[in-house]
């Protein structure tokens, strides 16, 4: 019987450092996260940012806590209920960090009879520590407690043309009303030796700029080729002009180089510009979380109107947008039929 497995990031039970402290350890303990040997990811998660992290976290969660539950969690459960009404397999949620766990979501499907399961990563797109960690932990997860279980993976779906114009919808949407002078596609960063860590050539990923425009099998796991594509995908579908779009990166930690454009050095470098209407859309995520909710649409706004901005709009992530339900259900029907999974 089959089944599908959707998998987001997770969230802490509840704001307070409390459970923020064990979520985090969990997250930043991850090596697909932090990629440092164990003894010193040690050092830097319990001896360092463990001390400090959870009660400003906390604090950060509270601003962005809905009465339902997180945001996130409240967002893929409704999601996953909808998907759930578009096809006849069993659909359970899991997270890869938190009470939520893999664990228990595969246990459901198990206890419903499913032996062949579809697993999605709710990313778009590949990155060692999002995409990879995800099925990595599920593997490990089925291979120790559900042996006669067998898992399928949906690809990244970034560039899948049915997908690119469902993205694009909604950013269309977002953008009424709203007279922009510029739009800003942050995406959540990740270290660069993340991406020369994901070359399978280990050669070709450079990070200047040039590699992303020759062809190569490294552009399947390389995470900034694929969001810089992302913009590009949209920015042709909706008829952007050039002048008016640019890419940059969120969420970095201090130490070693991160993608680059920051976006916070993006705000006040576009507000010093003149422009003064920003659009900022978060195309990493499916869901709303802390990161799109508190760092973009919240200290964004905050950071750009000091820098000298005038108007600013954060579009939302897809959430459980009808349509995007529908190509969920779409893709996941196919897959129960035996059809070509999207690419």
């Amino acid at each position: 019987m089959k089944g599908v497995l959707l998998v987001n990031l997770g969230s802490p039970d509840s704001p307070t450092p409390k459970d923020v402290k064990p979520y985090l350890d969990e997250f930043l303990m991850d090596g697909r996260v932090i990629d440092t040997p164990q003894w010193l990811r040690n050092i830097i998660v319990r001896g360092i940012i463990l001390q400090t992290r959870p009660k400003k976290s906390a604090e950060a969660y509270s601003k962005i806590w809905w009465e339902e539950g997180s945001p996130l969690i409240v967002i893929s459960e409704r999601f996953a209920e909808k998907v759930k009404n578009q096809t006849k397999m069993p659909v359970a949620l899991g997270m890869r960090y938190g009470s939520m766990s893999i664990k228990n979501a595969l246990q459901e499907l198990h206890d419903q009879g499913v032996n062949d399961v579809l697993l999605v990563p709710l990313y778009p797109h590949y990155a060692m520590s999002s995409f990879e960690t995800v099925v990595v932990k599920a593997m490990e997860v089925q291979a120790e407690n559900f042996p006669e279980i067998r898992l399928t993976t949906l690809p990244a779906f970034y560039k899948n043309e049915d997908y690119v114009k469902v993205l694009s919808d909604s950013i269309a949407n977002g953008l009424e009303g709203f007279d922009y002078d510029h739009i800003l596609f942050s995406y959540h960063g990740i270290p660069e030796r993340h991406i020369r860590k994901s070359d399978p050539t280990k050669f070709h990923c450079k990070i200047d700029g040039n590699c992303c425009k020759i062809n190569s099998v490294a552009h399947h796991t390389c995470y900034r080729h694929q969001c810089y594509d992302t913009t590009e995908l949209v920015k042709a579908q909706l008829n952007l002009p050039d002048e008016k779009v640019s890419s940059s990166f969120q969420s970095r930690l201090a130490g070693d180089p991160w993608l680059k454009p920051y976006t916070d050095f993006e705000f006040e470098r576009l507000a010093k510009e003149g422009k003064t209407r920003l659009a900022v859309i978060t195309p990493a995520f499916v869901s709303d979380c802390l990161e799109t909710l508190e760092e973009i649409a919240m200290e964004g706004e905050e950071q750009f109107k000091e820098a000298g901005g005038e108007s600013y709009k954060h579009i939302p992530c897809l959430n459980d947008n009808d349509a995007w339900v529908s190509l969920m259900a779409k893709w996941v029907n196919q897959w129960e039929a035996k059809e070509v999974l999207p690419v």
